[in-house]
C-alpha cells in the first residue's frame, strides 16, 4: 500500500520556494481564506491544553500529569475545542502545530483557528509541520530567541498554501493515518526489542559482578540484605578503602560547545569544556538531581566535572573497570530498592564511603570484565542496528509525508482501498515525551524540549 504508490500525471510551477511543483488541479490560497481566528472565553471546567512538538495537540493529563512548569497565573489564556488548529507561534518553525483531539484551554501564545468549509483542518496541520521541518518559517523568523520564530496568525495569513480539493484532503489525511499507523506500529515493536536487550544487559552485568562467572561456586552470607548470598572466596569491603573521592568544581555554564575535553554534568549527555581538571582513570556519577543513581561514566585522561559530580579514583585493590560495573549496577538497581524512601534525590559522601563493594581476587576481577564487555558489546551492536532501523523509519515517514502534503505523490487511490476502521490520527502517540534533560517538560510560553518527528 505505501511502496506502491505514483505521481499525479500533470504538475505546474507553485512559485513556492518550499513547494516546488504541485498537481495542475491543485491552486493556491493564502492562510485568511482557508483559516479564521478564534479567541473563545475559558469555560470554567477547561483544563489546560498543550501543543507538543511532535504535533499533538491535547489536554495535558493525557500526555502527563507531572513536571511541567506550571504557570502562576492563568492570563489571556483562551478556549480552546476538539478540532480546531493549534499553532504554537513561538515554536511552530520545530513543529508545534496541530489539531486539538480535546476541548479545552491554553496559553495565548497559541493561534487557535477554525478552518472553512471546504477545508481539513488536519491536511494544513501537516502543511504547516513540512513548512517548519524545510525551515520556511524559520526563514520568516520575526522573534529574538535563538533558534525560534514570532509566527503569529497575521503571519500565517499571509501565507500561500496549497488547496487540493476537500475529497482529496480527506483522502491526503486518511493516508496519513495509516502511515502513522503502520510506520508507528513498526517502530513501537523494535522499541520494545530495545528495552529488551537494556534489560538483559542489566541482568548480564548485575549477575556476573555480583556472583561471578562459576554457576557451581560455594556461597556465603555477604551481611548484606540487598546483596545476599555471594561466592565464598570473595571479600567484602567498604568503598572508602578501595578509592579516592572527591567532586568537581564546575558549573554548567562553563560548557564550551567547542571545548577540547569532555565536561561531565548530572546527566548522560557528555558536555565539553575548554580545560581540564582531572587526568587519569575515573568512575563518575551524578550527587544529585535527576541523575542520581542513573548517571555513571568511566573514563580515562583528561576532563572536567560538575561541583555536584562524584569522581572517583586512585583505586586499591580494585579494578577501575570492574569497580564501574559494580557500582552503577548495584547502586542503580539494588543499593536504594529497600530504603525508607521511594526516591534518592542526593548522594551523601558518608553513604558512599561505606558503600559495600564486593572484592574478588584481582584475577577474577579481569576476567569478569573482559566476559562483561565481550557480552554487552553483543547487545549493543544489536542496539545500535535497531535504533539505525528506527532512524530510517523516521526519515522514511517524514520524507514521505512531505511529498504527500506538497503533491509528489498521488494518495487518492491508496487511500480510497484502506479499510474502514483507522483508530482516530490524534490519539496515536508514536513520540517520545518532550522532557528535558532535567526531567521536566518546559511550559508551553517556554520553548518545548524535543524533536521535530513528522
Amino acid at each position: 500500500m505505501i511502496t506502491d504508490l505514483k505521481p499525479y500525471p500533470e504538475y505546474k510551477e507553485s512559485g513556492l520556494d518550499w513547494v516546488g511543483k504541485l498537481p495542475s488541479h491543485w491552486i493556491i490560497e493564502r492562510g485568511k481564506w482557508l483559516f479564521n481566528k478564534m479567541e473563545r472565553p475559558v469555560q470554567e471546567n477547561d483544563d489546560v491544553v498543550t501543543c507538543f512538538r511532535d504535533g499533538v495537540v491535547t489536554l495535558r493529563k493525557n500526555r502527563r500529569t507531572s513536571g511541567f512548569t506550571e504557570s502562576l497565573k492563568e492570563i489571556g489564556y483562551q478556549g480552546i475545542r476538539k478540532g480546531d488548529l493549534v499553532i504554537h507561534a513561538m515554536d511552530a518553525f520545530a513543529g508545534a502545530v496541530g489539531v486539538a483531539d480535546s476541548d479545552g484551554k491554553g496559553t495565548p501564545v497559541y493561534s487557535v483557528c477554525r478552518s472553512t468549509s471546504r477545508v481539513n483542518a488536519k491536511y494544513y496541520a501537516s502543511v504547516v509541520r513540512e513548512m517548519a521541518r524545510n525551515q520556511w518559517i524559520l526563514a520568516l523568523a520575526k522573534g529574538i530567541r535563538e533558534r525560534s520564530t514570532d509566527f503569529r496568525y497575521t503571519y500565517f495569513a499571509e501565507q500561500q498554501l496549497p488547496v487540493p480539493s476537500l475529497p482529496e484532503q480527506e483522502a491526503i489525511v486518511r493516508f496519513l493515518i495509516y502511515l502513522d499507523q503502520r510506520i508507528g506500529k513498526y517502530i513501537r515493536s523494535k522499541r520494545k526489542l530495545i528495552k529488551l536487550l537494556e534489560e538483559q544487559r542489566r541482568v548480564i552485568i548485575h549477575q556476573t559482578v555480583t556472583h561471578g562467572l562459576d554457576p557451581d561456586v560455594l556461597l556465603k552470607s555477604s551481611g548484606v540484605e540487598w546483596l545476599g548470598d555471594i561466592p565464598r572466596h570473595w571479600e567484602l569491603q567498604r568503598l572508602k578503602f578501595l578509592t579516592s573521592i572527591k567532586t568537581g568544581g564546575r558549573d554548567t555554564v562553563d560548557r564550551k560547545d567547542d571545548g577540547e575535553y569532555p565536561f561531565f554534568v548530572r546527566s548522560q549527555t557528555i558536555e565539553h569544556i575548554d580545560s581540564y581538571s582531572f587526568n587519569g582513570e575515573a568512575v563518575l556519577t551524578a550527587g544529585d538531581g535527576a541523575g542520581v543513581a542513573k548517571v555513571f561514566h568511566y573514563i580515562v585522561g583528561k576532563f572536567d566535572y560538575h561541583q555536584r559530580v562524584y569522581n572517583f579514583h586512585k583505586f586499591s585493590l580494585i579494578h577501575g573497570k570492574f569497580f564501574f560495573f559494580y557500582f552503577s549496577s548495584t547502586l542503580r538497581y539494588e543499593a536504594f530498592r529497600n530504603t525508607a524512601k521511594s526516591t534518592v534525590d542526593s548522594l551523601r559522601l558518608p553513604l558512599l564511603k561505606n558503600f559495600p563493594v564486593l572484592l574478588p581476587p584481582m584475577k577474577e576481577q579481569v576476567q569478569i570484565v573482559e566476559v562483561v564487555e565481550r557480552k554487552i558489546a553483543e547487545l549493543d551492536r544489536s542496539h545500535t542496528t535497531i535504533k539505525s532501523e528506527i532512524e530510517l523509519l523516521r526519515e522514511f515517514r517524514t520524507r514521505l509525508i512531505a511529498d504527500v502534503v506538497t503533491g509528489k505523490i498521488d494518495v487518492r487511490e491508496a487511500a480510497a482501498n484502506l479499510p474502514e476502521d483507522l483508530s482516530d490520527y490524534e490519539t496515536n502517540y508514536d513520540t517520545v515525551d518532550p522532557i528535558n534533560e532535567n526531567g521536566t517538560i518546559t511550559d508551553e510560553m517556554d520553548t518545548l524540549s524535543g524533536e521535530i518527528n513528522i
